[in-house]
Order: structure tokens, then sequence, then C-alpha cells
């Protein structure tokens, strides 16, 4: 008999690989009149570049949670000049943060906007990252020594078929997922967070993290929109070719963010519980 966890997995693991409807980089999304699915989340992601980086959640600046991410990064990575994809990159945080630390890094993304600022930071730092627009399920099959995400899974159709594709593209790499607790998956005292820190940055006349929301014609196409626990995710990455997993804990970077908020009231209400799921 399925278990409840199976059984919430089953249209995700045990459905026939198919191609990826949305692509590789939608975190939230909008959708425009008269564009299919994929042109929708590219429409959107390219007109959201331009304020992106402005989120600390998307692109943490202080020495201190950048050093904190790099510790963590360099537990769960094979050491430095290892070849890295970092999928769904986004304006590059990952990417350019282990670009720093010697690693040969590519960034996959489906917005071309998000790829171009990337390569405009990497410039201005000095720093070298080798970019490919295009899907998560179809990267570059180019034999890399890890694949990285951070927060990408939950936005595709298919994170079973994207699975796959990442272990063809590194068939004797390290896989790392970087995700957290949200939506779904987090409990009361997590959802009161989040009301809590809603209402400081509306106090506080923030813009929100977005310009908007997928439709709901679109999020129904994504079975892990309301995100994902450990468990499964440990569950979905075993039903795949990367085999056994592991759990680590981000607390150093938990550690860290909470740090750097920018007020006592935002500290004691604390971070989203975050974590690593690594195969091999």
């Amino acid at each position: 008999m399925l278990t409840t966890l199976e059984r919430q997995l089953d249209r995700i693991v045990l459905r026939p690989a198919r191609k990826c409807e949305l692509g590789a980089c939608c975190s939230v999304g909008g959708t425009a009149s008269g564009e299919g699915p994929i042109e929708q989340v590219r429409s959107f992601w390219d007109l959201d570049a331009a304020t992106y980086d402005n989120s600390a959640s998307h692109n943490p600046r202080t020495a201190l949670e950048l050093a904190a991410w790099a510790g963590e990064l360099r537990r769960l990575l094979p050491p430095p000049p290892a070849r890295v994809l970092d999928v769904g990159t986004g304006t590059g945080f990952l990417a350019l943060l282990l670009a720093k630390q010697g690693y040969q890094m590519s960034a996959l993304d489906l917005s071309p906007a998000m790829l171009a600022r990337l390569q405009e930071k990497a410039a201005g730092a000095g720093l070298e990252v080798k970019t490919f627009q295009g899907d998560a399920a179809e990267p570059p099959l180019d034999g890399f020594d890890a694949v990285v995400e951070r927060h990408l899974l939950w936005t595709l159709p298919d994170p079973a078929a994207a699975l796959a594709a990442w272990d063809r593209c590194a068939p004797q790499g390290r896989l790392v997922l970087l995700e957290s607790l949200w939506g779904g998956t987090a409990g009361p005292g997590q959802r009161l967070r989040r009301h809590g820190h809603e209402s400081l940055r509306r106090l506080r006349k923030e813009a929100p993290d977005h310009h908007g929301w997928y439709d709901e014609s679109v999020r129904a196409q994504l079975p892990l929109s309301d995100g994902a626990t450990p468990e499964q995710l440990v569950f979905l990455v075993e039903s795949t070719a990367w085999g056994a997993a592991r759990v680590v804990r981000l607390r150093d970077v938990e550690w860290a963010a909470r740090r750097s908020m920018p007020s006592v009231l935002d500290r004691a209400l604390g971070v989203t519980p975050r974590f690593a799921v690594a195969a091999r």
C-alpha cells in the first residue's frame, strides 16, 4: 500500500518523463495575454530581472551571509576547481559566489534578461561564468562535477524529469538542492513568522520581492507549487538515478540571515528554516 508521501509524489515520480512546459527559472510569476506558458514565464522574469536583486532573500549582500553561504557550499560540493552547473541561476547569486571561490561555473536560466544581469555582475567582479539560456530539463551535457539549484524545483512541471536530465549532464557528479520550508510545508509557527515579516515590510513601505504572481492555470501545472518538505525531496531524489540522498540543515546560513535583518523585530521573528538535499 502506498504511504501518504508516496501518494502525494506519485504523479511526479511515477509518470513518464516529458519535456518541461514552463522552463527553468520560475519562482513566482505573471501571465501575459496571448502567450503560452513558457513565454509567460520568460516574459515575467525578463521584466523582474531589473529589481530581482533588491530582495535580500534573492541576493544576500552582507559579508556575514556571503561567508556563511560559502562555508556551507564548500561542505556540500567537491573542492574547486570542480565544474559546477547552477540551474535556474536567475541573476547568479550562487554562480558568482562559487566562481569567486575558484569553481568553473556554468549557469542555466530561461530568462535572457536574468542572464544579462548575471553577466553584467560577473564582468564588474572580474569573474568568469559561462551562461546558457534555456529549459531546466535540457541542460548542456558537459560532464559536470556537480549540479546545484536554489528554490527552483517547485517551479517545474516535471521535477523528476529535470533531476534525470541533471544526472545525465553530471553522471559521476554531485547534486545539491538548496531549499526551505514555505507555503504548505510551513507549520503554524512559520506561517506566523511570514505574516509578521510581511506586516513589517508593509509598515516600512518596502516593495515586494516580485512584481506579480503566476495565474492559477499556470500554478496548476506545477506539482510542487506549494513547496516541498525535506522528506518529499529525499523521496523524489532517491526515485531517480541520483540514488541515496542526505539532508543538511543550513544553520549557519539561517544564523547569518537573522543577524543581518534590519531591526530587532525582524530578528525576533526569525528566519525560514533552510536545508540542503544532496546526493553522491
